[in-house]
């Protein structure tokens, strides 16, 4: 069963809970009912108060549910309250983020991200987790019971671990570093896809270097960080081309340090590829999302290319009669975008030229134009382009969707 509570009038809430029932059927679970509430401010001790907590307990028994998980993060002791009152498990967004990445993660580096997350998650349930051992104590003299010596106990093991798997991982950023100065010092311009999740990226770096990486139409199909050269033959050289993991709302921050490793290849990019899906309906939304996280890895300032993919699923009505064009995205700031379908082949062409436009940009004493890049490559004429989306029924997208 899948609860979602509007707090205060939370702009990121999903009255539907479609985001959440796709996490739910991406870690292999089946939703039998969906609930939604809403209240000023969550309640201490069963977040969605004792009424609707009723509410849900009898729809658990009348769907026979096996377990409620929350849109949005409880404390430990709301989450334990809730089990108690509702007599089966229940999580919260994150953990079932967590599970799904526990799922996916493939190579040791992703695992070892994964488990430093959960172990940093698992290190904040501890608390009174043990209470039914405190009556066990005896003895003179004696303070606390057996139940606050296996807290403590339970606290040290996992502080121990997380200590280990952080040394690991910084041995593996080292590694990275390393490669990354490896390619600067062949002067490889660095490409990353970055995106929403499911936006596409993993089918989209397999169309661009004919390379195999998993795809699949979930969320969360693919974690590990995968680089292969992308030949351009309008700038006469190779690129590295970098797929990185997708975002999402509300990503768990300890998952986003965990990452770090990972995301720097974003951070250290020479241009950024940010992947949108032009089919979904909260487009806007998702794109402010990625913009958040880009900020928080320090990744903001690094040059972006939007490529508006799945193009093919739009009306006909909705597809732009541009394969390029150029919006501003914040005052003074323009930013190119590309119409593509990485599952056609639709506008990879000009993704292409787009890509070799910026790269050749690098190129010491290129001419440029007023937006950086070589004038020869600039089919969109961004230096006659009027800033902005240009006329709406030029839009891959409806006209209230514009960035």
């Amino acid at each position: 069963m899948l609860v979602g509570v509007d707090v205060g009038g939370s702009d990121a809430f999903d009255a539907t809970l479609d985001e959440l029932a796709l996490l739910a059927a991406s870690a292999g679970d089946l939703v039998v009912a969906r609930v939604t509430a809403k209240r000023r401010a969550p309640d201490p001790a069963l977040f969605v108060g004792s009424g609707k907590a009723d509410e849900i307990k009898a729809l658990v028994a009348a769907t026979s549910a096996h377990g409620v998980i929350f849109d949005q993060a409880l404390s430990p002791a709301q989450q334990r309250n809730l089990e108690q009152h509702l007599g089966v498990a229940v999580a919260d967004r994150t953990s079932l983020i967590l599970d799904i990445f526990g799922d996916r993660a493939q190579s040791h580096e992703g695992k070892l991200q994964v488990e430093l997350a959960r172990l940093q998650y698992q290190a904040t349930r501890l608390v009174r987790r043990w209470s039914h051992l405190e009556r066990q104590q005896g003895g003179i003299g004696t303070r606390g019971g057996p139940g606050e010596a296996q807290i403590e106990l339970d606290r040290r093991m996992i502080g121990d671990r997380i200590k280990t798997v952080k040394e690991r991982l910084e041995k593996v950023k080292r590694q990275r570093g390393t490669q990354r100065k490896a390619r600067e010092r062949r002067g490889t311009f660095r490409v990353s896809l970055v995106g929403y999740t499911n936006a596409g990226k993993s089918t989209l770096f397999n169309s661009l270097v004919k390379a195999r990486a998993f795809a699949a139409d979930q969320l969360f199909a693919t974690l590990d960080t995968t680089t292969r050269a992308l030949w351009l033959g309008e700038a006469q050289s190779s690129v590295s081309l970098s797929d990185t993991v997708g975002f999402i709302r509300d990503l768990p921050h300890k998952l986003v340090e965990a990452f770090e490793a990972t995301l720097q290849e974003a951070a250290e990019a020479d241009l950024l590829l940010h992947v949108i899906d032009a089919a979904s309906p909260l487009l806007a939304e998702q794109q402010a999302e990625v913009e958040r996280v880009l900020e928080e890895i320090g990744a903001s300032q690094v040059p972006q290319l939007l490529v508006y993919n799945k193009c093919d699923l739009l009306e006909p009505s909705q597809r732009s009669r541009q394969s390029s064009d150029w919006i501003e995205v914040h005052p003074g700031v323009r930013r190119q975008r590309v119409f593509v379908s990485a599952a056609t082949g639709l506008g990879l062409a000009e993704l292409r030229q787009a890509i070799a436009a910026h790269a050749m940009a690098r190129t010491p004493g290129a001419r440029l134009n007023q937006d950086g890049l070589p004038p020869s490559l600039d089919e969109a004429g961004p230096a006659s382009a009027p800033p902005g989306p240009g006329p709406a029924n030029d839009s891959v997208i409806p006209p209230h969707q514009h960035a």
